[in-house]
């Protein structure tokens, strides 16, 4: 039974993305999904690398881990970063699933963007439903 599901914003740096990579290693047991959620900007496609956690034992916390708009891709490239997390993930048994989204510099709170987000996912099948 899932109660609350939060996103946990890591930060936008390499180091951050390192950090996500490490959450989906070390708790793979516990992996829901990965996403690559992109947004069209000025400067190129804005990329967000997240993972979404089943609850630990009986909890009803679901939180997803976010590194928000922190790669910018042009073209085909694959940035390194991109490509570290797409590593973890498959090693832990997951696919990225690539989302389109409206920016979130379109929101006047980061939070809206996050409740945004939150129910594109959840309309796609990609969440769970909150019981």
């Amino acid at each position: 039974m899932i109660l609350n599901q939060r996103f946990i914003e890591l930060g936008q740096g390499y180091g951050d993305v390192y950090e996500l990579c490490e959450l989906i290693r070390t708790n793979s047991a516990r992996l829901d999904k990965t996403f690559i959620l992109s947004s069209e900007t000025p400067a190129g496609h804005a990329l967000s690398l997240a993972a979404s956690f089943n609850p630990v034992n009986d909890g009803q916390f679901m939180p997803v881990y976010i590194c928000r708009e922190g790669i910018i891709q042009q073209g085909d490239d694959k940035s390194k970063r991109r490509l570290l997390f797409e590593d973890a993930a498959e090693k832990a048994g997951s696919t990225p699933v690539y989302v389109e989204l409206k920016n979130s510099s379109e929101f006047a709170e980061r939070e809206l963007f996050f409740q945004y987000t939150t129910g594109i996912l959840r309309m796609n099948k990609l969440l769970p439903p909150l019981r």
